[in-house]
């Protein structure tokens, strides 16, 4: 025997006296029988959680996205049909010379809208649908709003309907003819819902449609409202309204699932239909036939929403494709819960059978080759069938399992090299020791998602006239002095610096990292900021002691995550909470320096004491707003 086996078979010899392998009543051979129990436990659990309903199941948000995955590539070749037209207000439209000249700046005066839809009516389009509210009469050009109404009412053009998340409920029993509200045999005559309809068309030219994002749990919108039902009542939704002008059948559903297309839909600016329109040989585009959407697809205009598709897909594409899907009866038909439930059931238990005793190779090749049938299924269903059957979360029941068993076959087999490794610990540098079983750590991508956050902007008053009594140089150092306090203070606060827009300050709580007390940390992080300001205002000199600033607070839902170009994304956020935020600190001028929301003053509880500055109404929004200001509580 050679030196070197020779000196390590004494050196086991000896450890193994020292430290003998436990036998059958060792407190190791207890502890894997307890072990043993424990993942039949587990298994039984497992087993219950995935049998108890698709509401109920084991990680019941895997279908949707692992399923939306799938979409996406089963989209990638799929092309809109070509008969569905979308009419962009897009950012070539906004920024146009011509129309900044004929229109001036958004909000266009409604008989823009008015002319457009008379010359694309002369090319007898099949029909004519807005994706805009006009929800305000334009009081200052009344004229205007009838050259709307009356183009509408020509063109038989027809009009969203938006329910409000709040605001004055509407009886829907007093509703106008033209809302197409239906009442069932049990309706309750006292239903009401707050409705956001288009107030500046003469109600005669009504007919209206529902738009209101349908979104599931996780804020994605995968499914288009057919009849929103309430309290016995259903109102139709835009969709439903264009298959009953054009004559298509509709199905009795309240909701269709959608069929995403992976190429944008024909699609042509505002602003060249319309210029083509006052021409004098002007001649519209090949509508004939065709079903016409006139929406708004400029960043700027915030129709955006998340959806398989990505986290910011235009609200008029959402439209089309719901439209479409609707009248070539190509939405998706979910599967039943049941076919998941069976798959499930079943896999988990031939798991735990080929794992009884010893693993069983030909038991565990048949369960892969299951699983690889069950995918190639569901995606043969989507692909040929329209059936949106998303098995993954009965897959992941069955993999679990399969880890389990696998795990439990595993750490039975190593027990005995479990042990040599703990004796060998001794002579062993441990840090040498724990990289023999660590697991290491894995980085993760965060994906873009929709959340609670509370977003601050902070802008300086008094900046002009500073910058105008000093050089660039000096301005920039001041500016980088006042930005280092700043930062400072939201930092200090656990929250994520978006972004500088000129000497604006713009961030937000609660992502990436999940914050309880975001709005709490968010005003906390505006008074600190006041204090910074005050502080820094002292080292400027009497001169100086205009310059102030103003900060603005709001708490509601966004999507956050990278956004931007593949040369360059940022984390940032987007979406109605940001822009509420914006408004406020434009509020926050000859009122206070901080003020907040009611969402954000509500989220606070008595963390702080508030001032109630009243209701505004701001740039943008219909609903009017309720701003504080918060105090320090003493």
């Amino acid at each position: 025997m050679p030196a070197a086996r020779r000196a390590f078979s004494r050196q086991a010899h000896i450890l193994s006296k020292r430290s003998p392998i436990p036998d059958s009543t060792s407190p190791s051979r207890t502890a894997q029988a307890a072990g043993r129990w424990l993942t039949r436990v587990l298994f039984v659990l497992l087993l219950l959680a995935f049998a108890g309903g698709e509401q109920a199941a084991l990680f019941s948000g895997l279908n949707a996205r692992l399923g939306d995955v799938l979409l996406r590539w089963h989209a990638i070749d799929r092309q809109p049909p070509a008969d569905i037209v979308l009419i962009d207000i897009d950012q070539a439209s906004l920024d146009a010379p011509e129309m900044l000249e004929l229109a001036g700046n958004w909000p266009w005066p409604r008989a823009t809208h008015g002319e457009l839809v008379e010359f694309i009516g002369s090319a007898r389009p099949a029909a004519i649908a807005f994706d805009l509210i006009f929800s305000e009469p334009d009081l200052f050009r009344p004229g205007s709003d009838a050259v709307l109404s009356q183009a509408i009412l020509a063109n038989q053009a027809l009009l969203p309907l938006v329910i409000a998340g709040d605001g004055q409920a509407t009886p829907l029993r007093d509703l106008p003819e033209g809302i197409g509200a239906r009442q069932g045999p049990a309706a309750d005559p006292l239903a009401a819902l707050p409705l956001i309809a288009p107030k500046a068309i003469d109600p005669a030219a009504w007919q209206t449609g529902l738009i209101n994002f349908l979104a599931d749990e996780d804020q994605i919108g995968r499914r288009y409202w057919i009849d929103y039902p309430h309290r016995g009542w259903t109102l139709p939704s835009l969709p439903r309204r264009i298959a009953e002008q054009s004559g298509w059948a509709v199905p009795a559903r309240d909701a269709i699932a959608l069929h995403w297309y992976g190429h944008p839909f024909q699609r042509y600016s505002f602003h060249e239909v319309f210029l083509s329109a006052l021409r004098s040989n002007g001649t519209p585009p090949d509508l004939t036939g065709k079903i016409v959407i006139i929406g708004a697809a400029a960043p700027g205009l915030h129709d955006l929403r998340p959806t398989p598709l990505g986290a910011t897909t235009p609200g008029p594409e959402i439209l089309a494709t719901a439209v479409a899907n609707l009248r070539d009866d190509d939405w998706l038909r979910p599967a039943p819960h049941s076919w998941n439930l069976a798959l499930g059931i079943s896999g988990m238990l031939l798991i735990a059978l080929a794992f009884t005793r010893r693993p069983n190779p030909v038991a565990i090749a048949g369960a892969l080759a299951l699983v690889s049938a069950i995918v190639a299924g569901s995606t043969w269903l989507l692909l040929d069938r329209n059936i949106q059957w998303m098995p993954f979360s009965a897959l992941l029941a069955i993999w679990l399992t399969l880890a389990l068993a696998a795990t439990t076959s595993y750490l039975r087999e190593r027990r005995q090299r479990d042990q040599a490794i703990q004796m060998f610990a001794r002579f062993l540098d441990p840090n040498v020791v724990l990289s023999l079983t660590s697991e290491g750590r894995l980085a993760q991508a965060e994906a873009s998602t929709s959340r609670e956050i509370t977003v601050l902007f902070s802008d300086i008053r008094g900046f002009t006239t500073i910058s105008e009594s000093r050089s660039p140089e000096e301005v920039v150092r001041l500016l980088n002095r006042y930005f280092d306090m700043q930062v400072a203070a939201i930092f200090e606060q656990g929250g994520t610096l978006d972004k500088f827009i000129g000497d604006a300050i713009m961030a937000f709580w609660n992502a990436p990292l999940d914050e309880p007390e975001h709005a709490v940390k968010a005003v906390r992080a505006a008074l600190a900021m006041s204090d910074s300001l005050a502080r820094f205002r002292d080292s400027l000199g009497e001169s100086d002691a205009h310059f102030d600033i103003g900060i603005g607070v709001h708490t509601g839902p966004a999507v956050v995550g990278f956004l931007g170009a593949s040369q360059r994304l940022d984390y940032t956020a987007i979406g109605d909470t940001v822009n509420l935020a914006s408004r406020i600190e434009g509020e926050t001028k000859g009122v206070a320096r901080i003020l907040v929301s009611q969402a954000t003053r509500d989220a606070c509880g008595n963390v702080f004491d508030f001032i109630d500055h009243g209701e505004v109404t701001v740039k943008g929004r219909h609903q009017a707003v309720r701003l504080f200001e918060p105090r320090e509580r003493t």
